[in-house]
């Protein structure tokens, strides 16, 4: 068999089932390989960022690692962007790009970059093929660390030259990746810890979602009956009505649960990661820290440990609650969870107001969506809202990237979505900022006849930056655009576009789109229209 074919079946091996990018002179090979495989579908799409985006939220929601591809120079580096975000929000992605072939390598040559240079600083690994009879060995261990906490992308360089070669090889057996649990001393050296504290604070990370243990983490808090807080990416660890949730914190301004962590003696922190939010934003009173996560902790003087519980969270936090667990009620002063639903919008009324607000764009979305609707947030000014105010009935269906906090990732992240969770509704949320950078690939969804609905709130403006630049030098510069009619650009891709102009209306809209199984539904917002 050719070298691509082994590749293919190296992947095949992995279970991978889809694969998105676009097809270059450096990559034909592995194409026509793909073109014959039974298993894997090949998602050709119309920007190489979109691929990165689709393959990153296809794993976070698909618990696989998601696959990309694209040619050498530009459409390597395309993949930049979304290879970079995949790695800082821990998704499992593994990119296979194409290269020059050898004998060009050494010299100035077209459209040559060292792509493998380029990016390790953005992946865990990244490696060029430079020895076919490798390409087993090398699709097993790019899996294995793709996956392995903290997850993250790889990067994968064929070099042309390599591609046709004939080779006689096999593929290596696929191994579960090991799970440890704390020692027995550990663990009661944890409960001691809790014990010593009258006013412990638990504060919730995505790594809860990535290694499947909500369930562990509710029976956690409830044993315990502490109060709770969680980063951007874990919403939905606890249902919004629990009186231990106090919501979200992790903002820039205007964070109304940080006089919670300032009232607590003990953080424990549970699958945390510090590309949210660095403890030096959050922890400046220095409260004594017990960490649990799956790798050891990344100690500052903002991250003083009292003690640490390193493994497995499922595993960890079910042989935790199989121990006495010190009972350590305790309610923050000031009535502080209602001040934090009341400033963070949290169950008000939209029905008095008819404005098109994000707020209360959002109520409607939380009211009338079922429990399983998969929300993808792009970045702006209302990714801080939907952090505030939407609450998801369940963990992991609310998509947001923090780490690079990259605009453009909301629709061709939808795509991905919508593969990995073919019967769950899916809401793209999207600036007009952010969805002209991918608009693109609403051709790429049509073409694969997926049904979801995209919600651009039209401002004219970069609001975020606009809001910030107020702030700092009370006017603005740089930050308004010119915008085209997105019902008019929606038809144009076969797409069905809506304009409404009150908050009756969007609803209206909205649950007509939920009953669309085989349609696309594209929702202009004015933001502040009330005509």
């Amino acid at each position: 068999m050719k070298a691509t074919d082994l590749l293919v079946q190296c992947l095949e091996n992995e279970g991978v089932e889809y694969i998105f990018g676009i097809v270059g002179k450096e990559t034909l090979d592995l194409i026509d390989s793909l073109s014959k495989s039974k298993q894997i579908q090949f998602v050709n799409v119309r920007h190489e960022q979109g691929a990165a985006f689709m393959a990153d939220v296809y794993s976070r929601l698909s618990k696989k690692a998601g696959v990309c591809t694209a040619t050498l120079g530009p459409g390597a580096t395309n993949l930049l962007t979304g290879i970079s975000s995949a790695n800082l929000d821990h998704s499992s992605v593994v990119a296979i790009t194409g290269q020059a072939g050898f004998n060009r390598q050494h010299q100035e040559s077209h459209q040559y970059l060292d792509i493998v240079k380029i990016f390790e600083p953005v992946t865990k690994w990244s490696v060029q093929i430079k020895d076919s009879s490798t390409i087993p060995m090398i699709i097993r261990k790019a899996f294995r660390l793709a996956q392995m906490e903290k997850p993250g992308a790889i990067l994968i360089e064929f070099p042309e030259n390599l591609s046709s070669q004939m080779i006689s090889n096999h593929t290596l057996p696929v191994t579960p990746i090991p799970r440890s649990t704390p020692s027995s001393q550990a663990l009661e050296s944890a409960c001691t810890i809790l014990g010593q504290y009258q006013k412990p604070l638990v504060i919730a990370g995505n790594g809860i979602i990535r290694q499947e243990a909500v369930s562990e983490l509710i029976t956690f808090v409830e044993k315990l009956k502490s109060p709770v807080i969680h980063s951007f990416m874990a919403k939905g660890v606890l249902p919004k009505d629990n009186p231990l949730n106090f919501y979200t914190f992790g903002f820039n301004e205007k964070d109304e649960v940080l006089p919670i962590i300032e009232e607590a003696d003990l953080l424990i922190v549970v699958g945390y990661d510090f590309v949210e939010k660095p403890p030096k934003d959050w922890n400046k009173k220095q409260r004594p820290i017990l960490h649990i996560d799956p790798i050891p902790a990344e100690m500052d003087e903002h991250y003083p440990l009292k003690g640490e519980l390193v493994g497995d969270l499922n595993q960890t936090l079910q042989a935790l609650n199989q121990l006495e667990l010190p009972f350590k009620p305790w309610v923050p002063m000031g009535n502080l969870r209602e001040r934090v639903k009341l400033a963070y919008q949290i169950d008000t009324d939209s029905k008095k107001d008819q404005s098109l607000t994000i707020e209360n764009v959002l109520k409607v979305i939380e009211t009338i969506t079922p429990e399983n609707t998969i929300i993808i947030s792009d970045v702006g000014a209302h990714k801080v809202s939907i952090a505030r105010t939407y609450q998801p009935n369940q963990a992991g269906r609310l998509i947001i990237s923090n780490g690079l906090a990259s605009m453009g990732i909301a629709l061709p992240g939808s795509i991905g979505a919508k593969i990995a969770c073919p019967d769950a509704p899916v809401i793209c949320i999207t600036g007009d900022g952010g969805a002209l950078m991918n608009i693109s690939e609403l051709e790429t969804a049509q073409r694969l006849g997926l049904s979801f609905i995209i919600i651009v709130l039209n401002n004219a403006a970069l609001k975020l930056e606009e809001q910030m630049m107020q702030e700092k030098f009370h006017s603005s510069f740089g930050t308004a655009f010119g915008n085209p009619d997105f019902v008019q650009l929606a038809n144009s891709f076969g797409v069905k576009g809506v304009r409404p102009h009150q908050l009756n209306e969007f609803e209206q809209t909205l649950k007509e789109a939920l009953k669309l199984a085989d349609e696309m539904t594209l929702i202009d917002v004015q933001m502040g229209d009330e005509r």
